[in-house]
Order: C-alpha cells, then structure tokens, then sequence
C-alpha cells in the first residue's frame, strides 16, 4: 500500500463503495441467495462461475480464480494500477484522496510525466479547436459540411484543425511545456535537424478520448490528395496504447450508465462512428483499423456481451472482419457481421439510405459461420467444376465447426441450394471431412483441481470453514494446529487476531494481506461454492480434516523422538523419551 494511504481511508473507501453495486456497474450480476453471479470478465465461459459475496464483500471466480475485493476489480478490470484504482472509487462516492507520499522517486516522476503528458494533450485539443473556429481552416471546414456533419457533432467529438507544423509547438513552448515532455505526448516529433513539427500538420483532428474522458492522442485526416496515408494516429505514448483504445468508448460509457445497451457497434475509422452516432446509433465504437485486438475485445466486453462488426463493404473489409470476430468469440462475446452493400462503408450508407437502411443492415447481421460460408462462395467461379468442388471442400471445413446438428442441417441445404449438389452426398461428405482447426473453446471447470495432497486439502477445509462462518467450526480453537504453508499459517493468525479480539472473521480482509493472485487463498476460496460448510456431511469431513492434521502432527513428532531416542546413550533421558512415545502412540491409535 502506497504511503499517504492510510487503513482508516481504505476501511472508508472499501465500506462506501459496496462491491455489488460497483462490479454491477461493469457486468450483469444474476442473484442466487446471499451471492451474485455472472460470467467471469476475465476469462471465457459459459457458465457463470463468477461468484459476488455481498456479505463479506469479495469476488471470486471458481473457474480461473480471479478474486479480490473491490480495489482488486476496479484495477484488473480497469487495466490500471492501484492508485488510479482508489482514485476511480474515492471519485465515485465523493470522498477526498489524503495527500499522496509516493515511495520513490522513479514512481513521482512517472506520475508527473502522465499528468503533464495528459495536460499537455488536453492544451492541444483545445488549441485544435481553436484553430477550427479561427476563420482560417476552411478546407477542414469545407471537409466538416462536405460530410454532412452537424455543428453539435463536431463539438461532441471535439474535431479540430491543424493549420500548419509549426504553430502547435510553438505554442506548448509559449505555454512553458518542456522540450522532452511535448516529445513524449506525441501530439509533436521532431524532424531530423531537431525542429519540433506537429505530428498532424495540417490534417483535420479527432481527439482519441478514454473512458475517463482524459484525451490521450489524436487522429488526423488529411484535407488533398497526397502520398501520405489518408488517416493516422499519433505514435504509442505512455498514456496511448492503441491496441487497448476503442474509439468513443467515453460517449458509450456514458450511454450505459445513462439507458443501457443492448449491443455494441463495432466500426474501422473515426468519420463511420461519428456518422452513425450522429444518426442515433450511440452504441458505436471504432477499431481504428481492422486489426482488433484480445484487449481491445475485453474492453469491448465491459460494455455489451453483444457485439457487431460494421467494417467497409468491400470484400477486403469483410474479410478482415473474420479474425475479428474469432478473437471476439474467444474472450466470449456473441459476435455477428453486419452485412453492407459492396463498397460502401457504414458512412456511405447511413448518407444513402439513411437511419433506417442501416438498421435493417444490423437486423439482418449474420452469426460467424454464415458470414465465414459467405466469404469463402466469393472466392471461387462455382461455374468451373474444378473451382466449385474446392468450395465445396472447404465450406464443409467450415461447416463442420457448427455447433448443433440443426445449424449443420441448414447450412448443408444452403449449400445444396448453391451448389446443386444433393443433401445426402453433402451430408456423407461432411462426416468425412476434416475441422477448421479452431482452438477456441475450453472445457468448462466447475472447480479447479491441483492435486494437492490430503493434508492440505485438510488444512484448506479448515480455515475455509472457519472463514465462512461454519456452525460446527464456531467454537474450534486453532491455536493448537500447525500448518506447514505459510499462507496457511497467516491466515490462522489473522483468524485467531480477530477472535481474541472479539471481531468479525471476514474473507475480504485478507486481501490486505495477501496479492489477489495468491494461489492458496484462491484455492481456499474456491470451496466456499454452494452448501459446502452447511451439511452433516461437510461437518463429518471438518472432523476427519482435524484429525487428519493431528495425525500428520503426532507421526512428525514420533519420528523425530523416535531419532532422539535411538541417538541417546543417557537412562534416563532415553526412558523419558520412551514415555512419550507410548503416550503419542496411545493418541495416535485412539483418532
């Protein structure tokens, strides 16, 4: 825990910011008794194992084992470190951050480094938008009308003007920016006689926001033909990283808390989402290019379980959206393609068929292996023989991916109608036909098993029992066991602590004790699912742990009087360990 971050602040963090509410405000949490549970944000299932204490104010998912408390999630699910995680949650409930004593000086200069890297790019955005109502940007002006973009578009997304490569550093200068932090915001570059130049010189800007609206880097557009790459985005920076930025995603976060979203809208490029949310589609974000990403599609996921991938028309566009929507499916997203008449972009045609031809475009989006089935027919001149049996082929590859027999039965009959081959040869082909080499889908675990002995399967039963408030484990004293992990042997003082001190035992404490991704406390975490500590039998089996520990103990220390003994050449030291050993051998024979 950071200095300036006293327990008193994060007791009061923690107590105010109740762990369903927050995690609900991410995922959609499903309330079974006393526990809420979904499908866990940071791993593919489909069952939901991800389990919300909201008595003891903890998450754990009994899949992969994330867990943590409410810090722990805003962090991991976040992608942010653990002071801009209390921030996030201290923001939330309105309660002021105590005056912050970072550790060192390496951390203070890296925090004054984003901070005025962020200030930086905030001073430009608004230095573009300047520019733009100048008087002087009439080519970008001229581009704005061109696209048919509203005055009250433009400043949503906070467009702007570049007018030159000299004015814009000048300006971070004159405002007393230093030389290698304008560098590092990548809003500038240095040429190679070492003259600073804006990195959008001239281009038409779109300010790439985060979901906590900071502006972290831009993207431009270029107002003529030119040799130039018709848009780009200012390099990777410390606070930009583009393959974990989603275009929009700070006006989509708004829309969920607001009303909610049913699904995500998936674009290429920056003019598609601001033409579709100007049209009433506010559930659009953009890629930034066709190359999606795993984090771009769990940062997606935080939003809508439902995602569709609107990309350009032309069949290189629709082509390209296959491996996204494989990645997509992999981090368990229902993923479709939105179909769009050949060569036009989903700007294109909201322009020429308006709000409602686009909507009829996202009706009649098709699942993943449809669209797969699609692509590949337009590779080949199924009125060449050789041609169409090669389509054939492979469209039963495909098909052979299907997950019900029903979808194969409709698939074969869309091929049988394309091909004009019969359902029966098709349907004997394909039970001969190799798979696509998929790799995605991953056995579902209820409960993740280790092989972990018996005696630490014991101790783990134990401290869990007694964690989750057992009945028979109310009165057991521990102070008389000894465990061999240490993790083991934390938790039985933090348990004894409590008790003598006559406190509530709450699982959620030990995570300030312990990093989240302990693997003993999410394995003791992990036998809290259902009735484990309210049967007959889980109190039998509590029994059996504590003898089974007793056992381990009283064999432990025969062998090592058993060796004493042997070793002594005094009487009378020799008889006493002798006594001993009858008397553990009487103990250990009556368990």
């Amino acid at each position: 825990m950071p200095k300036g971050l006293d327990n008193e602040f994060l007791a009061q963090l923690k107590r105010k910011n109740d762990i369903v509410e927050v995690i609900g405000s991410y995922i959609s949490l499903d309330r079974k008794g006393t526990n809420y549970w979904a499908c866990c944000p940071f791993h593919h299932e489909k069952t939901p194992s991800f389990s919300v204490n909201s008595i003891d104010q903890y998450y754990h998912c009994f899949g992969c084992g994330a867990s943590g408390d409410v810090i722990s999630f805003v962090r991991e699910i976040e992608s942010i470190d653990f002071i801009d995680a209390v921030k996030i949650l201290a923001e939330r409930i309105h309660l002021p951050m105590p005056d912050m004593n970072l550790d060192s000086e390496r951390t203070l200069e890296q925090k004054r480094k984003r901070d005025e890297v962020l200030k930086i790019l905030n001073v430009c955005a608004h230095f573009y938008l300047d520019n733009l109502n100048s008087g002087k940007a009439d080519a970008h002006i001229q581009y704005i009308l061109d696209r048919k973009l509203s005055p009250p578009t433009v400043r949503r997304f906070g467009l702007g003007a570049s007018l030159d490569f000299k004015t814009l550093p000048q300006f971070l200068l004159d405002q007393g920016f230093r030389r290698d932090d304008i560098l590092e915001s990548g809003a500038v570059t240095a040429s190679e006689k070492g003259r600073l130049v804006d990195a959008q010189g001239g281009r038409l800007i779109f300010p790439i926001i985060n979901a906590f609206d900071d502006v972290i880097a831009f993207g431009g557009r270029v107002l003529e033909k030119t040799d130039f790459a018709k848009y780009k985005n200012t390099k990777e920076t410390i606070v930009f990283n583009k393959s974990k930025t989603l275009y929009n995603v700070n006006l989509v976060k708004k829309q969920k808390k607001a009303s909610g979203l049913k699904n995500l809208v998936m674009t290429e490029g920056y003019m598609d989402t601001i033409s579709l949310w100007q049209e009433g589609f506010h559930n659009v974000v953009a890629s930034m290019g066709t190359a999606l990403t795993k984090e771009q599609a769990r940062l997606a996921k935080r939003y809508a379980d439902d995602v569709l991938i609107s990309y350009d028309g032309d069949f290189a566009g629709q082509k390209g959206a296959i491996r996204g929507l494989e990645i997509l499916r992999d981090e368990g997203v229902n993923v479709r393609v939105v179909a769009l008449p050949e060569g036009l972009d989903p700007d294109d045609v909201v322009k020429r068929y308006g709000s409602e031809g686009y909507q009829k475009c996202l009706d009649e989006a098709m699942p993943l292996i449809d669209f797969k089935l699609d692509v590949l027919g337009r590779q080949y001149d199924l009125t060449k023989t050789e041609e169409k049996r090669e389509y054939i082929r492979e469209a039963l590859k495909v098909i052979r991916e299907a997950d019900s027999e029903s979808v194969r039965e409709d698939l074969l009959k869309a091929l049988r109608d394309r091909t004009g081959m019969t359902f029966e040869s098709l349907r004997r082909d394909l039970d001969h036909a190799p798979a696509m080499p998929a790799g995605h889908e991953e056995a579902e675990p209820v409960r993740r098993e280790d092989g972990a002995d018996r005696n630490v399967k014991a101790s783990r039963f134990i401290l869990a029992s007694i964690l989750f408030h057992a009945k028979y484990a109310r009165n057991f004293d521990l102070s008389g066991v000894k465990f061999d992990d240490p993790v083991h042997n934390i938790i039985a003082e933090y348990i004894i602590g409590r008790k003598n001190r006559g406190e509530n035992i709450r699982a959620s404490d030990l995570f300030e004790i312990f990093d989240e991704n302990t693997p003993e406390l999410s394995a003791i975490l992990d036998l809290s699912i259902g009735d484990a500590f309210s049967t007959a039998e889980s109190e039998r089996y509590f029994d059996g742990c504590v003898k089974t520990l007793m056992r381990q103990q009283i064999e432990r220390e025969l062998n090592e009087l058993s060796a004493k003994c042997d070793a002594e050449t005094e009487l009378a030291k020799k008889k006493q360990y002798t006594r001993r050993i009858l008397e553990l051998t009487v103990k250990l024979k009556n368990l």
